[in-house]
């Protein structure tokens, strides 16, 4: 019994050691928790989030528009398998495998400048749908974004040209740009309008097949947008947050400023939802963890993306209305019926 006992002795304190040896381990997950709030009518660091400039006619606003964020485990941060384990049976945190979240092992650096690119496209894209929506007339220009190393445009185009026509068609959008090039075969040569730093000059490109399509021309370049704003609208949410998923929030405050009635109703709503420059609301993660944290906040209504309400179905609504979205106008659309009547029949989640 006595050497029966020792090695059961041994046997369950190894057992235990192995336990937390595991349990300190880094587990190759991240969590998602509820982060804070931000109020898009109010301050971010000091400063209002939204200013307009001088001559700019704005509108009282009440109650607050608040949007949402998720804490995500940051890039240099090993979780361990105990952490994983405590979140994975905590409500409202999510575990998901870190390579979904950063990709090839991403830097710290490197996710946090992704996500800064990502917010400042959808500032551009918010402002546009806001403007818009108001009344504004926004013009917009083709531009380079990049030029493939052994593209057609190597050593022709550069990042940041804006191409203006296309033989001799003027072109006011990439769209418009993509579809004049489309119109060439293979192999012919395109006369493109470009102005480089202010200055105009023409460039032409003998166009290759797409590899994928050899009946597709193009010119190896990827196109991006530049707009004419109208008014100066500066977003100053500064480097507080990252990522697109604020852009719908984004683009209702700055309507809401610059349109007389209230989209609140003089209660607090949040959302998320990342906006496109044609006022689609696009689909965002961590929505369960968004809920809470504007749940926490107050807010008595949550917009949801279309796209992300089955998801948010599955978890609780901590008493709030959880008000699907598609589009900034059908988002505009039930806001104004939830203010005029908080019991108005609207497109939920549920």
């Amino acid at each position: 019994m006595g050497r029966r006992y020792v090695t059961l002795l041994v046997a369950g304190v190894s057992v235990v050691a192995l336990t937390c040896v595991a349990f300190l381990l880094p587990a190759p997950y991240v969590t998602m928790r509820p982060g804070p709030a931000f109020d898009t009518f109010g301050e971010i660091g000091g400063r209002q989030m939204f200013t307009f400039g001088k001559g700019v006619k704005t509108y009282p606003v009440d109650g607050a528009l608040d949007f949402t964020t998720v804490s995500v485990t940051r890039a240099d941060t090993h979780v361990s398998l105990g952490s994983v384990v405590e979140a994975f049976l905590t409500s409202d945190v999510a575990v998901v495998p870190r390579d979904i979240v950063y990709p090839d092992d991403e830097s710290a650096a490197a996710s946090k400048a992704e996500g800064q690119a990502q917010l400042t496209s959808s500032k551009d894209s918010s402002l546009v749908v806001a403007l818009r929506a108001a009344g504004y007339r926004v013009g917009e220009r083709a531009s380079v974004a990049a030029v493939a190393q052994d593209g057609a445009a190597a050593g022709k185009l550069q990042p940041k040209d804006e191409i203006t026509a296309v033989d001799g068609r003027r072109t006011s959008s990439a769209a418009s740009v993509v579809e004049a090039v489309g119109r060439v075969k293979p192999g012919a040569t395109v006369t493109l309008d470009v102005v480089r730093g202010g200055t105009q000059r023409t460039v032409d490109v003998t166009t290759r097949p797409d590899p994928r399509d050899a009946s597709v021309p193009r010119v190896g370049v990827s196109l991006g947008t530049v707009y004419d704003f109208p008014i100066d609208v500066e977003n100053n949410v500064g480097d507080e947050v990252g990522g697109p998923s604020a852009g719908t929030m984004f683009a209702l405050a700055i309507y809401d400023r610059l349109t007389p009635g209230s989209l609140t109703g003089g209660r607090t709503v949040a959302g998320t939802g990342t906006m496109s420059p044609d006022g689609t609301v696009g689909p965002i993660g961590g929505v369960r963890q968004k809920i809470a944290g504007a749940a926490a906040a107050g807010a008595k209504v949550f917009l949801v993306p279309d796209a992300n309400c089955a998801e948010a179905a599955q978890g609780s609504d901590h008493g709030m209305t959880l008000v699907r979205v598609a589009t900034f106008d059908e988002a505009v659309k039930e806001l104004t019926a939830l203010a005029e009547d908080p019991d108005a029949r609207v497109r939920t989640c549920s």
